[in-house]
């Protein structure tokens, strides 16, 4: 897409970067004002927390280490997260019969409708821009995605950084 918004055109690198970095705020605003679904609405569900359902929607129950790892958090901190959600009834923590010292935490059966539900829109959008591609195209795109993603940590402070990336550096 050209920096008017035409696609199929060819798209030079700083014309990209403009019109991503016009569109992600965007693209985040509306993602965050995704509405909670009313049988979640009480217990003040923030996205943190759709990331972790995500996580055992998509991928069936995990332990709290699993989800950490997925989530890039620290053990201790999803513990906490899990730990609030099964307060709410909304995911059950279930001792490990390989291993009695972990648990396995699953999205409670009374929300997982709630759940799909949370989940349904993103589904559909990332269905309707993902299915054109093909497989390959597929794989560049979630690629580039975490490459932005793990470049951003990087502040950029030095000169050179800045000249790189195309913005003054005084």
């Amino acid at each position: 897409m050209s920096s008017d918004g035409r696609a199929g055109e060819e798209l030079s690198v700083d014309d990209g970067v403009r019109t991503l970095l016009l569109l992600m705020p965007r693209v985040v605003a509306r993602t965050k004002r995704t509405p909670v679904p009313r049988q979640l609405e009480e217990y003040n569900l923030a996205p943190r927390h759709l990331s972790l359902l995500a996580y055992l929607f998509f991928d069936g129950a995990l332990t709290v280490n699993a989800l950490a790892a997925r989530l890039e958090l620290a053990p201790a901190t999803v513990s906490l997260l899990v730990g609030e959600l099964n307060r709410y009834g909304v995911v059950d923590r279930q001792e490990d019969e390989a291993d009695r010292r972990r648990k396995i935490v699953s999205i409670a059966d009374a929300h997982l409708d709630a759940v799909r539900c949370w989940l349904e829109n993103g589904v559909r959008a990332w269905r309707v821009a993902l299915e054109p591609l093909t497989p390959v195209e597929r794989r560049t795109f979630v690629d580039t995605l975490r490459v932005y993603e793990r470049e951003l940590t990087n502040t950029g402070e030095h000169a050179g950084e800045q000249r790189r990336a195309g913005l003054p550096t005084g």
